[in-house]
């Protein structure tokens, strides 16, 4: 019976692929599957930047959310990220979603607004219209606040107001506004599913009262992941820690001290890789094999955490 419910671990999923970059469709259905069977794991995002979406042409992007659905669509919600610069080609990609089988999107900024930034009004404009052409739910992409295409939290309450606005994937990297626009998303938009995507200090962005986590290291050590928000969950923060311990020695080994980038998805593709879940660490280019050295330090991470 699947998961209606937002408040949820969601792993944004990494694609297995053949040397020849197509997708791997055997073991991408045996991954999903796997993810599926974890009690806290009420959703699995297809198309994030850990699924390398900004590689995977339309029809490959539409093909993995397919195959997700109908993997396992009936136990778990499927959320398909959309990348787009252009708020009809937008709605195209989102409709290509929902035809595939997904209950939601990831709804990314267009990425010229990194560049130059936006006005709250093209934003507002942005998600209304893509709402309207579709019937299943949004999850705002809350890009970084160094960034230009971060949204103040005057943004997010007016996107909150949109119907099928359902969550907010909290990536602000930046601990004081954060914890503050979580207190006013709390107070203002109640109703409004309030994720953390900060994989790389995972703990500490769940203790000012989220509702889930919307990762893709969720993907690769889901049982640490899922067994830390139960902790948290419980108010059980002894065995929290005590699982931050293996987590914390993973993420040094992926992420280092920065912000997820295609590098890191490629050490984490190569951590799922050495746990035997996939067949091969290719990535689509232009993202390279990682090097020896990063190899030694996920086997070491692998090791630590018992994962290996």
């Amino acid at each position: 019976m699947k998961n209606q419910n937002w408040n949820t671990i969601l792993p944004a999923i990494c694609v297995p692929l053949h040397e020849d970059e197509s997708i791997h469709e055997e073991e991408l259905r045996k991954y999903v599957s796997w993810l599926a069977s974890f009690d806290e794991i009420g959703g699995l995002v297809t198309n994030g930047h850990t699924g390398e979406i900004t590689s995977m042409s339309l029809e490959e992007r539409a093909r993995v959310t397919r195959i997700v659905a109908e993997e396992v669509g009936d136990q778990v919600l499927v959320i398909s990220g959309i990348c787009s610069e252009g708020t009809q080609t937008a709605i195209a990609e989102a409709k290509a979603a929902e035809a595939a089988g997904a209950d939601g999107i990831l709804l990314m900024p267009p990425h010229i607004w990194l560049r130059f930034g936006m006005t709250q009004e093209a934003v507002i404009n942005h998600y209304k219209k893509i709402a309207a052409a579709i019937h299943i739910g949004i999850i705002i992409h809350l890009y970084p606040f160094g960034t230009k295409a971060f949204y103040p939290v005057e943004t997010l309450l007016e996107l909150a107001k949109i119907p099928n606005v359902k969550a907010v994937k909290m990536g602000t990297r930046q601990e004081a506004v954060y914890e503050k626009d979580i207190r006013v998303l709390r107070e203002k938009a109640p109703h409004l599913t309030i994720l953390t995507c900060h994989d790389e200090y995972l703990l500490t962005s769940m203790l000012p009262g989220v509702d889930g986590a919307l990762i893709g290291f969720a993907g690769c050590i889901p049982e640490l992941i899922t067994d830390m928000w139960k902790a948290v969950k419980a108010g059980d923060y002894a065995t929290a820690l005590s699982l931050e311990q293996k987590v914390s020695a993973m993420s040094e080994a992926i992420y280092g001290v920065g912000q997820p980038s295609g590098e890191a998805h490629a050490r984490m593709k190569y951590a799922i890789y050495r746990r035997g879940i996939f067949s091969s660490p290719k990535m689509k280019e232009p993202v390279l094999p990682i090097h020896e050295k990063e190899k030694q330090q996920i086997e070491d991470a692998l090791k630590k955490a018992d994962l290996l």
